[in-house]
């Protein structure tokens, strides 16, 4: 499954440089037309994260999400903490995403799933030297990835790896093969035709910057399959 990425920060299409916030590129103020290529090229399924959220817990790109999920299948995170919230986006997302307050309160989680099904529910998982890290990429806990991964209710996750996020040097292969009983969506450092295909092995990969920065031919993997 090969999920273009669109990270929202003040209403633009953005990136960050391993999740810092003070080193973004904006590659479009028009978030819609850059959906409507993706849907154009032949993805069915987006990821969204609104980085607004992620800091601040609020649902700030809600409306542009909204429209976005008119066009086209998504799964959203980025703040989501409540079960109000996680509710609000189900109105208009296909999954929600769980990143911090998965660590924070891993009962909510299996609230979430027995309430909406474990189809609806993923757990972002981004890990920073082995340790998950959460709050927008702010905070470390000092939780190991792989005990706290085998921990959750869920069958998907998505773990990125978040020193390789937006340096375009290929993903943390050997992060992932140590995973165990999950599906994994690969996130973060896909740099080329070669990382997609690499992927094939996982439940899915998403693509950000490496298509942003012409890196990769998109359209030509969405067909492949």
């Amino acid at each position: 499954m090969i999920i273009p990425a669109i990270d929202l920060l003040d209403g633009e299409v953005v990136r960050l440089y391993k999740g810092d916030y003070g080193q973004k590129t904006v590659y479009s103020k028009n978030p819609i037309e850059i959906v409507q290529n993706f849907k154009d090229m032949g993805a069915e399924f987006l990821h969204i994260v609104d980085l607004d959220g992620a800091k601040s817990g609020l649902t700030t790109n809600y409306e542009i999400i909204k429209e976005i999920g008119k066009i086209i299948r998504i799964q959203v995170g980025g703040g989501i903490r409540t079960a109000e919230t996680v509710g609000k986006y189900l109105q208009i997302a296909n999954r929600v995403i769980l990143g911090t307050i998965a660590v924070k309160d891993p009962k909510f989680v299996r609230d979430m799933v027995d309430k909406y099904g474990a189809d609806r529910i993923v757990v972002g998982v981004d890990v920073r030297n082995g340790k998950v890290s959460i709050n927008g990429w702010l905070q470390d806990t000092g939780e190991d990835y792989l005990k706290f991964i085998d921990s959750l209710p869920v069958e998907v996750v998505v773990v990125t790896d978040i020193s390789k996020d937006g340096t375009l040097t290929s993903p943390n292969w050997d992060m992932y093969e140590k995973i165990r009983n999950k599906k994994i969506i690969v996130s973060g450092g896909v740099a080329s035709n070669d990382d997609i295909k690499k992927a094939d092995k996982y439940y899915g990969v998403i693509v950000g910057k490496a298509y942003y920065e012409g890196k990769v031919d998109l359209e030509r993997c969405l067909k492949r399959g």
